[in-house]
């Protein structure tokens, strides 16, 4: 090829799609090939001991210098320390290539901004920062080591059988080296058109990837493998963005495998997480499937999950459990206004559905409002799915309709009537509050809310109503199906709970009372149309509620 025609060609790989790129690849191999820059030319060694940082560093600036262009990693393992792309850089991994971060954290530049804590520093295996047009690409990997920054913590003995639905896996490990470790592996600050595809991401330190205050953001088919004892190896920590597309992604790790934050390590505005599509993924994880939270300092708003898998291995230890399926949080005096999930498959997660409200931080403008969840299919739970606020924060306008929710935790009679803690400041998880009161939905403190077309089945004798609403103004049940409770359960349980309408179901075969209506602030609950068994109560009143 002649120089001119290579140069023409290389220069229209910036931008370019992750199947344009991988078609144009051969075009760049050659060492020494025109304005591509083949980390070979500036003296990069692939024998995985010789750190490389300077040089893969030469090579990404005078490709910024010349204006942009892409950055050749061949096949061969480079140890490499912090690197920084730049405006118009293309970084390509290349099948084969393992770009390997260095186990000592003196090779990583600190990056002002993050304040130095537990889960995000300022050092960074791959970092962009107000740059345009920045791109990671190619079927190549980029492997943290995050093995050297961690080892067992002596104070975390093995959890008792009775205490190991709430433990997990992390917990086990400690940071090592004052706890500093390049974490996330890979972050990009406000940055705009950014794209990172193809590539896998492995054995990150902390938190792997996380885009926070960008600008129209493209991930797609992106890989993430990280140990289940990894503490804080989120998988994608998607923060304060606008206009971001994630899809066909792979992850399994030890902490949140897809969060969405609304914070600003790097100013005092916090910027809405806004305009976010998520969808075709699977994703396995010792923590939270998909979570909105934690942080929750400001606003989300028109957030979509759509599409995916999230499992846990049936051979899999308790504590590598995935905790949460679907978490929507708002703790942190921020807001949600409009999220949409539908289509999800759950295997063995914990809890399925876990809408929370909290007051960790005061807000004077904190709601969650607008959510649908629908077409969830789970199996292999343990741990009720709740929709919960505490008093003065209450989500609002939530929908679950047309979903199909399987239960083997084996409640007990006696949780019907524990005391529930309210948590208010707490860190939110689907088992803070402890075992609930209900097998198939707890909803307290909660306005607006609607359950339609939901069946709610214990594979195993539960004891408890499929129901349990507290606090809970204009609620309708419609078309709900579920196992009868064991014992002399109701199979709804209605605590202080007005504006009520019960329609549509038929009631299962065992079940002694359909509704049970407590507490004298319960008022306009209507039963209409449903279809009970012979010698079966409609409705009981107790503790100071009285038939309308």
């Amino acid at each position: 090829m002649l120089r001119r025609d290579f140069l023409s060609a290389s220069s229209l790989l910036v931008g370019m799609s992750s199947a344009s790129v991988a078609a144009a690849a051969p075009m760049i191999k050659a060492k020494g090939a025109g304005t591509a820059k083949n980390i070979l030319d500036y003296n990069a060694i692939p024998d995985g001991k010789t750190l490389n940082t300077k040089a893969i560093q030469r090579a990404i600036d005078d490709a910024f210098q010349a204006g942009g262009g892409l950055v050749y990693a061949p096949p061969g393992t480079f140890l490499t320390g912090g690197l920084e792309l730049k405006s118009r850089v293309t970084l390509y991994v290349d099948a084969g290539c393992v770009l390997l971060g260095s186990p000592n954290i003196a090779d990583y530049a600190y990056h002002p901004g993050p304040p130095m804590l537990g889960d995000a520093q300022g050092h960074h295996l791959i970092f962009a920062q107000n740059a345009d047009d920045v791109s990671v690409c190619g079927p190549g990997v980029i492997d943290g080591q995050g093995e050297a920054y961690w080892e067992p913590n002596p104070d975390r003995p093995p959890a008792k059988p009775e205490d190991e639905w709430h433990d997990v896996a992390s917990g086990h490990f400690q940071a090592i080296h004052n706890n500093s470790r390049p974490s996330p592996m890979v972050e990009f600050a406000q940055c705009r058109n950014l794209r990172i595809s193809d590539v896998t991401l492995r054995n990150s330190s902390g938190w792997t990837l996380r885009p926070v205050n960008c600008e129209s953001v493209f991930i797609d088919g992106v890989r993430i493998r990280n140990p289940f004892w990894g503490r804080n190896t989120d998988g994608m920590d998607i923060t304060s963005c606008r206009n971001v597309f994630v899809s066909n992604c792979d992850i399994v790790g030890g902490d949140d495998a897809i969060c969405l934050k609304s914070e600003n390590p790097y100013g005092a505005e916090v910027l809405p997480t806004k305009n976010i599509t998520i969808t075709n993924c699977v994703v396995s994880c010792a923590s939270n499937g998909f979570k909105m939270g934690t942080a929750t300092q400001g606003a989300f708003e028109n957030i979509v999950f759509s599409n995916s898998v999230i499992y846990s291995d049936n051979g899999s230890p308790m504590m590598n459990r995935v905790i949460g399926g679907i978490n929507v949080e708002a703790v942190d005096g921020g807001s949600v206004d409009g999220v949409v999930v539908s289509n999800i498959r759950m295997q063995n997660v914990r809890a399925p559905i876990f809408v929370r409200m909290g007051s960790r931080t005061k807000g004077e403008n904190s709601f969650l409002r607008n959510v649908l969840i629908e077409g969830v299919d789970a199996t292999g739970s343990i741990v009720t799915s709740s929709i919960t606020g505490v008093p003065g924060l209450r989500p609002s306008d939530v929908t679950i309709s047309n979903c199909r929710l399987r239960t083997v935790e084996q409640g007990q009679a006696d949780w019907v009537h524990r005391t529930i803690p309210e948590d208010a400041d707490g860190y939110p998880e689907s088992w803070n509050m402890g075992r609930l009161p209900a097998y198939g939905f707890y909803v307290r403190h909660a306005d607006h809310v609607r359950l339609r077309n939901v069946e709610c089945i214990a594979d195993k004798p539960d004891a408890r109503p499929a129901i349990v609403c507290d606090d809970v103004e204009d609620i309708v049940l419609a078309g709900l199906e579920f196992t009868a409770p064991t014992g002399a359960a109701p199979l709804f349980d209605l605590r202080n709970t007005r504006r009520a309408f019960l329609t549509g179901m038929r009631s299962p075969a065992g079940n002694t009372v359909f509704a049970q209506i407590s507490g004298a602030a319960s008022k306009g609950i209507v039963l209409s149309g449903n279809s009970l068994e012979p010698h079966q109560q409609a409705a009981t009143y107790i503790d100071g509620a009285t038939e309308p």
